[in-house]
């Protein structure tokens, strides 16, 4: 579950100025339902930098992959597997993390390359798996036709 980083400096600018009012720390704690050792720590960092203190910093060291990076990513992938090397226009995880590491020089796993694919919108997306070429009248002729004959029967010989 991620954490509301918003939610959490509102409620740290909440305390910020009721500690500027002179209202007792062992009170703010109790109106905003933190521990007494939260509030003291809030109190000291607004001493030492004021408010600017208390902002939400983001968590997690910062990615290597910045947003110039991820537009470039995201114009490589539209122009789709073949212009990109690939023998056919299937992008699969693989390819895409051995394309980050030819133009980026970055190794990621498939599950970060997966997790990096869905921050930037993209989803998972599956071929319909019919062939723009399919003759459904030949295919329907086969069945009828051929399928009968290749088709196994019992040793009883009752067809199912």
């Amino acid at each position: 579950m991620k954490r509301d980083l918003k939610a959490l400096q509102s409620r740290r600018m909440h305390a910020a100025r009721l500690l500027k009012k002179g209202v007792p720390q062992a009170e703010v704690a109790r109106e905003l339902g933190v521990s007494r050792q939260s509030v003291s720590a809030w109190a000291k960092k607004l001493e030492a930098e004021g408010r600017e203190g208390l902002k939400a910093k983001p968590l997690g060291r910062p990615g290597s992959f910045d947003k110039a990076a991820r537009r470039e990513l995201a114009r490589l992938l539209k122009q789709g597997a073949v212009v990109a090397g690939f023998p056919t226009e299937l992008w699969t995880l693989p390819r895409i993390q051995a394309l980050i590491e030819e133009r980026f020089g970055l190794r990621y796993s498939e599950v970060h390359v997966w997790r990096l694919l869905r921050e930037m919108g993209f989803s998972c997306q599956r071929p319909t798996g019919r062939a723009t070429q399919r003759d459904e009248q030949a295919i329907r002729q086969w069945k009828r036709q051929q399928w009968p004959a290749l088709k196994k029967t019992p040793k009883n010989g009752v067809k199912l």
